[in-house]
Formats: C-alpha cells, structure tokens, sequence
C-alpha cells in the first residue's frame, strides 16, 4: 500500500473537512491509503507548548511521515494570501528532510479554506507550492476536465481545492467543492502509483 500523507492545519474546521474528504479520494484508488495527519499551533507565548496528542483530528505529523509517504496534499486556511503560521512553521523545520531529499520526485498538491470569496485563496495555494518546489516535488493541480471546477460559485481553483467558509466560518462545503476535494485527492493517489512504478 502507498501512504498519501494528508498533512493540514485548521483552526476552525474547514480545512480540515477539505483533508478529509482529500483523503476519501485517495483511499478510492486501489493500492493507496490516506494517512491524515495535522500540525500543533503556534504560540507567541515562548513557554507555551501543544499537548504531544491533539483533543480532536488527526494526530500531529512526524518527520518520518514525509520520509515514509508515496505523496503529501498540504492544506492551510488563509491567512492574508498566504498559509497560516502553524504549517510555515513546520515546513521551516523540514530542512533536514529537505537535504535528504526525502520528498523528491513525489507527487503533491495544495488545498486551503478563507472566510471570503477574494480571501486570497489562490495565492495561499500558490505560496504553499514554493516549499514543496524546494524539495523536489512534482505538483498536481485540478485540470478544467473536472466539470465542477467551470461550474464552481464558491471555492475551487485550478491550482487546488478550496472553500468559502464565510466570514462565521459556517457556511457548509458546496456540492462542487466536495467534487473536487474528491478529484484533488483520486488525482494525486494515481499519480503517486504512475510514479511508484519504476
């Protein structure tokens, strides 16, 4: 079985319901499992330290999850066009990896959630890109032959998945988001096996 790894940061649900469902899509490819996994917050406070097991989600990611995945989806909600400071945070200590090069020629992708519809969506997803970039990474967008990307009122990009979550970070995933979570996910597990093969 490959492990797709799942990696996300949420801080009020959304993104994380994006992983989820990510991962339903990579589980429906045969020979692929989807391991989710999320990273603790960051403090401003220097003596404040994260429980070592989260309340509720997925467990925090490991060093050995990158070393160990066939392909990473990384998520994050927007934070001012760019990816919140818990996922900077740990891929700014992934430089050890990153000599290894422990994530090289593996397939990855992007999915994020902003409170508004111009919330900087596309940059997060971009920005999110240029870490994976730096390690070698080959990454996947969502082609326009996925229907719902054209059909899309909310969120949805060609450069990965999204969602609106309103600025009470309540409005639930559309029909047309949810598809193409699904899609980002079966996408980046197919082609984690074509690379797989040698």
């Amino acid at each position: 079985m490959l492990d797709i790894l799942v990696l996300y940061y949420s801080q009020h649900g959304s993104t994380r319901e994006l992983a989820r469902l990510i991962a339903r899509g990579v589980d429906a490819v045969p020979g692929c499992q989807a391991r989710l996994r999320t990273v603790p917050k960051v403090s401003a406070v220097c003596e404040a330290v994260e429980s070592s097991i989260p309340d509720d989600g997925a467990p925090y990611v490991e060093r050995q999850d990158l070393v160990d995945c066939a392909g990473l989806a990384l998520g994050s909600p927007t934070r001012f066009g760019n990816m919140a400071a818990a996922m900077k945070y740990f891929l700014d200590g992934t430089s050890g990896e990153w000599m290894q090069g422990a994530l090289s020629g593996k397939p990855a992708c992007v999915f994020t959630s902003s409170a508004s519809m111009h919330g900087g969506q596309e940059s997060t997803l971009l920005t999110m890109m240029i870490p994976l970039l730096h390690h070698g990474m080959v990454i996947a967008g969502l082609p326009y032959s996925e229907a719902a990307l054209a059909a899309t009122q909310s969120g949805g990009t060609p450069y990965g998945a999204s969602h609106v979550a309103g600025l009470d970070n309540r409005q639930p995933i559309s029909e047309h988001e949810k598809a193409l979570a699904l899609a980002q996910g079966k996408r980046l597990a197919e082609l984690a096996v074509k690379l797989a093969v040698k």
